[in-house]
């Protein structure tokens, strides 16, 4: 009796054992952190070779003034500069636009070699899925000879190609970008392109060589349908110049120039024009490989007929040892624009409607033309390299690990690509993203350009011009915002519903533009819009005034939720927070008194309502709402039978996330520890949320985590990691979820990422971090391209919250109080770029060292807050640390901070 008890006590117990791995088998299985390896940086290389060349394109361009892609070969493509995008696909006949350089040497026993300075074509850019169907590939010249070995090295805004061939005694470096001067938007808007080929003899012999860049006439855009004949060419003082007989008004007239610094080329203005489009290229490659390069002043008087180009050619020798550098500047000037979205049209007649919504591009108001562009860099082009090296330097010579500063850098080409309009009084507009051919998502989408972080402190000014855009031109007398804005600029007719994630974001981004630039007169400015356009938020979507966005809602997601939610009850907690900020900052503290109730009612809601012990969701709620329009749906008697009807009625609307752990679940939480918004919430509830997106929505493998997605798969798939854009851990998904909820956008990770690491979750952050960059490797995706609705995705630029959480560095131009509260993990020392208004430039923490360097401008500082290693340091400065100052000096003690 006893051996029986004790045998069924046994089997209990197994029995219990095995059904708990049963269960845990069912649960979802929770990600992990990567190895500590890994979170170093340890696998990651800025430079890529091989198959991780293929889908490299690097924007060379100013701000809204279009861009030419550098290839991870070093071949010119993507020729966006005719004011849209120009990707990937050429024409069925090839493309027109090619820009190479050539090397001829001549070593001393006469033999010649020749090469075109580019790596190999990758056998993957051959046929490229049939596009390149009829053999022709891209520029005409891929099947010329070329260097053996390729590497590129991207560290944005410039990217470096080293090429080298066993049969060459000249190996070549090209360095490629445009400059990129934090605070100097004029600089940072030239369109230009500049190329800088440095030549090193490595033999122990002298070595004669010829150098030349050659180009298209980038100004004949149209030559299959007019055989060329509108393109002219000239011969310049250190180049050649390419225009067309067009119409001065026509879209497509403008000037490209191609100049070499501080060089005194020979020039060939015009190469022979002739039938067949290859022709001029078979002609021009004679004399390069023979050493017979003819000049001419680019004009003949008769050949106006066929494809035409223009080359420049410097001579020179080698000693062992010895390099020569040429910088080929390549600038265009196309200044017309016929593009207009989302404007109220003033009357029916297209044509005078057309011609007065014509514009031009920002870089129209500074140079006349390309020949313009191209003197002012020959004039300026030491200070512009400088400068732009100086700002490289200082964001990559960072402790942040360097697959962040890869997140962060490269997706500064955002803001350089065709994805980014600039008008000609200054004003930023954008598309969402771009496909090749022409940019999607127009307006500045406010909720898409809501996540984007660097902007706002790279170019503050240009930044604000977006503000400005939402709150002045694209408001209604009632407060309502519409989300996409018009181009030119001017009232909008989207007039849909509105966005109450970008609409109530904008207003947190006016405070933190606000505390950025600290400039009152801008405040005083915005601030009576911002209270329009909350208290229009306030009667659309909490007429009850319960503190919470509960009415129908449209999103991001685009698709409205009914019922409150965290994602935009968050977002709305963060505007009202803001508001009385701005109130008091205005001296209008009598309109902080709504704000303040609204404010308090809804943050005990959220953490008592709409968290379900894990993480903050949606309660659907569409009974007992203003809106009716969805009860009276369901009960109308048409559509009492459909079977769409009856699970409606059981769930509620289509497309909730109800109970499910959404990544952008308290994103309004994010935002306002960014911007340094005072918003206190229950510290153990946000944490949780955050650790149970990172559990849930985190798959280091989709393949073996079985995930399935329908829809837009390309984003991550098979083996690849990614961050879910919704999971229900818990149960309860609906069975039509929002569409997007199985996918993975980089902006979302990157908000995560900071979020968490803000939270102090740093290994986590990082992980997801590191999980983006695996996928955009330059293998199977563009590493300057993150795509979403088009690549050059503008939320991606949330990545350059990833600087101000790990650096911890926060500045307020309006107290200036500098503090800093490193995230990262550093051995003893920290270094961190850091970007304000008035200034940009480096700090670093070396031990008990604290200094602050200023690349350029100024910082007035009143106050320095330092946490580091749980110990709280404070200084009060007082002075302004002026523009290349000598390294200013604190020292840490263990209570106080002095200075030396």
């Amino acid at each position: 009796m006893k051996k029986s008890k004790i045998s069924f006590v046994l089997l209990f117990q197994i029995f219990c054992i095995h059904s708990a791995w049963i269960h845990a088998q069912s649960l979802p299985q929770k990600a992990k952190v990567y190895a500590p390896e890994i979170l170093k940086g340890n696998d990651f290389s800025f430079t890529k070779t091989g198959k991780n060349l293929i889908q490299i394109s690097m924007p060379m361009g100013g701000i809204g003034s279009g861009s030419i892609g550098l290839s991870g070969i070093g071949s010119l493509i993507d020729f966006s500069i005719y004011g849209q995008p120009n990707f990937t696909a050429p024409d069925i006949w090839g493309s027109e636009q090619a820009g190479f350089a050539v090397l001829r040497v001549v070593d001393k026993n006469k033999k010649n070699t020749i090469r075109v300075v580019e790596g190999i074509v990758p056998r993957e850019h051959i046929y490229m899925q049939g596009i390149k169907g009829q053999g022709f590939i891209s520029s005409g010249v891929e099947g010329f000879p070329r260097f053996e070995n390729c590497s590129f090295t991207g560290k944005y805004p410039m990217g470096t190609i080293k090429l080298s061939d066993d049969k060459l005694p000249i190996d070549v470096s090209l360095t490629g970008y445009n400059p990129f001067i934090p605070l100097d938007d004029k600089n940072s808007s030239i369109p230009c392109a500049i190329l800088e080929y440095t030549l090193k003899n490595h033999s122990t012999e002298t070595v004669d060589f010829e150098f030349s860049y050659n180009m298209t006439n980038l100004c004949g855009k149209n030559y299959y349908d007019n055989g060329g004949t509108t393109t002219r060419n000239s011969v310049t003082e250190s180049g050649f110049l390419f225009s067309n007989t067009l119409d001065s008004l026509a879209d497509d007239f403008g000037t490209v120039a191609v100049s070499v610094v501080d060089e005194k080329p020979l020039v060939k203005g015009m190469w022979l024009r002739s039938g067949w489009s290859s022709d001029c290229l078979s002609g021009l490659w004679r004399e390069l490989s023979t050493g017979t390069f003819t000049t001419n002043s680019g004009s003949n008087g008769i050949d106006t007929w066929g494809k035409n180009g223009g080359s420049l050619l410097l001579k020179g020798k080698l000693k062992s040892g010895e390099s020569k550098t040429y910088p080929i500047v390549i600038a265009w000037h196309f200044p017309n624009r016929n593009q207009s979205i989302s404007y109220k049209k003033p009357c029916d007649t297209c044509n005078v409607f057309m011609k007065k919504l014509r514009w031009q591009p920002y870089y129209a108001s500074q140079w006349k033309n390309a020949n313009e562009v191209s003197q002012y860099i020959q004039t300026n082009y030491k200070s512009l390299k400088s400068r732009t090296e100086a700002f490289q330097k200082a964001l990559y010579n960072s402790t942040i690990p360097n697959y962040v500063l890869d997140a962060v850098g490269s997706n500064l080409a955002i803001i350089k690509s065709p994805t980014l309009n600039r008008q000609q009084n200054g004003n930023l507009w954008g598309w969402e993203g771009i496909t090749p051919k022409l940019g999607v998502g127009p307006g500045t989408n406010i909720h898409v350009y809501g996540y984007a972080q660097s902007l706002a402190h790279l170019f503050p000014s240009l930044e604000r011009t977006l503000r400005e855009q939402e709150l002045l031109r694209s408001i209604d007398e009632n407060g309502h915002v519409d989300f996409r804005a018009a181009l030119p600029d001017g009232p909008s007719e989207w007039a849909g519903l509105p966005a109450a994630d970008g609409q109530l974001g904008g207003i947190m981004k006016v405070y933190r533009d606000f505390r950025i630039s600290g400039d009152l007169n801008w405040l005083k400015k915005m601030y009576e819009p911002a209270k329009k356009s909350i208290n229009y938020c306030i009667e659309t979507w909490d007429p009850k005034h319960k503190g919470i966005v509960e009415e129908p809602h449209h999103n991001t997601y685009d698709i409205e939720f009914w019922g409150p939610d965290g994602m935009n009850t968050s977002i709305y907690l963060g505007a009202l927070s803001s508001m009385i900020e701005l109130a008091i900052a205005n001296l209008t503290p009598q309109d902080t008194l709504l704000y303040s109730e609204l404010l308090s009612k809804g943050k005990r809601y959220m953490e008592s309502e709409l968290y379900n012990g894990k993480y903050f969701n949606q309660k659907v709620v569409f009974k007992g709402l203003r809106d009716t329009s969805f009860v009276a749906s369901i009960n109308n008697p048409a559509n009492a039978k459909g079977e769409i009807n009856q699970l409606l009625k059981k769930e509620g609307p289509r497309y909730q996330y109800a109970n499910g752990c959404l990544s952008d679940g308290i994103i309004g939480l994010w935002m306002s520890s960014l911007y340094q918004i005072p918003l206190s919430m229950n510290q153990t509830k946000v944490n949780s949320h955050l650790k149970s997106v990172f559990e849930y929505n985190f798959k280091a493998d989709l393949q073996a985590s079985e995930h399935a997605c329908a829809q837009r798969p390309g984003y991550a798939l098979g083996h690849e990691p990614g961050l879910l854009l919704c999971t229900w851990p818990q149960g309860g998904m609906p069975t039509l979820p929002f569409v997007y909820s199985d996918e993975v956008w980089t902006g979302i990770e990157y908000q995560v990422a900071s979020h968490l690491v803000m939270q102090g979750m740093v290994d986590e952050g990082l992980t997801i971090v590191r999980g983006t960059r695996y996928r955009y490797d330059g293998y199977a995706r563009n590493p300057y391209a993150e795509y979403e609705f088009g690549s050059f995705y503008a939320r991606a630029m949330s990545s350059y919250s990833l600087i101000e959480s790990l650096s911890g560095i926060d500045y307020s131009a309006i107290t200036k109080v500098l503090t800093i509260v490193p995230k990262v993990k550093t051995e003893k020392i920290f270094t961190s770029f850091f970007s304000t208004a008035t200034g940009y430039g480096t700090i670093n923490i070396n031990q008990s060292k604290l200094t602050i360097t200023m690349i350029e401008g100024e910082l007035p500082v009143s106050k320095i807050k330092v946490i580091i290693n749980n110990k709280i340091y404070y200084f009060n400065l007082n002075e302004t640390i002026s523009n290349r100052s000598e390294k200013l000096l604190f020292t840490l003690d263990n209570n106080f901070v002095t200075h030396n």
